[in-house]
């Protein structure tokens, strides 16, 4: 999920405007289960392609090491995980240079101003999952083109054993003690994580879901001042102290807490007061999906009870949790793990994102860069 460049290489499309693999062609342009019989036919189909491509899906990233085990243990299909420290951005572009070949994506999994531009660019194949009804209104696109999986709250991660006193607030981050320290999930133009960092920092500075220039101008004085560290923050580089103070998605900050105890760093992790902005993930299809039912059962697996609990375990807050609370099916003891966060979280509209989007585009490498 964070920035990296894909490779566009590999052999070419197999058959004219189709993906070359054993895909099942009914599936492809199936919108739910129930347009191959039910379920059990969903599996059938995806058992024979016997094959999934995954992409940008980290180990360490919201569990999702153990959710392609467990996808590949139940249904015995193989999956191959591409570029898996690659971006959003770089989904996005594999979907388009790999197309018609048998090792593209079949599926994504997408920051939300990814996901909305995806969709606008038809990219994506339509499909409502089983418990589609249960995904809120706002957290997905109609017509199926995309749903949110899961997500968290951007917080403010510290290595307490290299810093002395850690931050919590991003007017924090602004002290000289903080020098070559702080740094983001990628680039914000490419990674969802470090785009909703900046989007924090927006709201820290009398910025709104309207406008995020104010997040932009405060990275820039964070350049100016010498405090951001441009280094990627990534679990090696947490763990090596490259990056002793990040911007991540609590999720994620809270699985280094858990991880690197017993190497000795002590990760406090902060919600921050003054800039609390929270946002989901987003699954998608990929049109031209080289295995599409094995795409579609991996979607139907991600939002069943089991899946929703594995993410649950990576201490992300899945998209059907307020209802598997309500029927019980949300592990308790898992919930309780989860960082604590007071209030109900806002979303910025699809339409605030894409302007987001544009003024990052246009406005961050001028901000950061010297």
């Amino acid at each position: 999920m964070t920035t990296s460049v894909i490779a566009a290489c590999g052999a070419a499309p197999t058959t004219a405007g189709g993906a070359s693999g054993s895909g099942d062609s009914k599936a492809a342009s199936a919108t739910s289960a129930q347009d191959l019989g039910g379920l059990d036919k969903l599996v059938e189909a995806a058992k024979k392609e016997g094959q999934l491509n995954t992409i940008a899906l980290p180990p360490d990233w919201a569990n999702y090491g153990e959710i392609i085990k467990a996808f590949e243990a139940k249904y015995g299909i193989k999956v191959t995980n591409d570029n898996p420290d690659g971006s959003s951005q770089d989904e996005i572009n594999a979907v388009k240079t790999l197309k018609g070949q048998g090792r593209a994506p079949d599926v994504l999994d997408l920051g939300s101003a990814f996901a909305l531009s995806g969709a606008q660019e038809g990219l994506f194949a339509p499909y409502k999952v089983q418990s589609w009804d249960k995904i809120p209104d706002g957290q997905k696109e109609p017509g199926g083109a995309w749903s949110y999986d899961y997500g968290g709250y951007i917080s403010i991660g510290c290595d307490a054993k290299r810093v002395k006193t850690c931050p919590e607030t991003f007017a924090d981050l602004l002290k000289p003690e903080y020098k070559g320290k702080v740094a983001l999930n990628g680039d914000p133009t490419k990674a969802g994580a470090a785009f909703a960092g900046v989007y924090a920092a927006s709201l820290a500075n009398q910025g709104s879901f309207d406008d995020i220039q104010p997040g932009i101008d405060f990275f820039g004085k964070l350049k100016k001042n010498g405090n951001f560290n441009p280094v990627e923050a990534t679990p090696a580089t947490v763990e090596k102290g490259e990056t002793p103070i990040t911007i991540d998605w609590d999720y994620l900050q809270a699985s280094y807490a858990k991880e690197f105890a017993s190497k000795g760093v002590d990760w406090k992790i902060a919600i921050p007061s003054d800039g609390r902005y929270a946002n989901f993930y987003a699954q998608a299809i990929n049109k031209w999906a080289p295995h599409p039912a094995a795409a579609r059962l991996w979607q139907e697996f991600l939002y069943s009870a089991e899946g929703q609990n594995l993410w649950l375990k990576g201490y992300a807050r899945p998209v059907l949790l307020p209802t598997m609370q309500q029927d019980g099916s949300a592990d308790a003891a898992l919930v309780a793990q989860l960082p604590k966060v007071e209030g109900t979280p806002a979303f910025p509209t699809p339409d605030q994102v894409n302007k987001a989007k544009e003024v990052l585009a246009s406005g961050w490498g001028a901000a950061v860069s010297g």
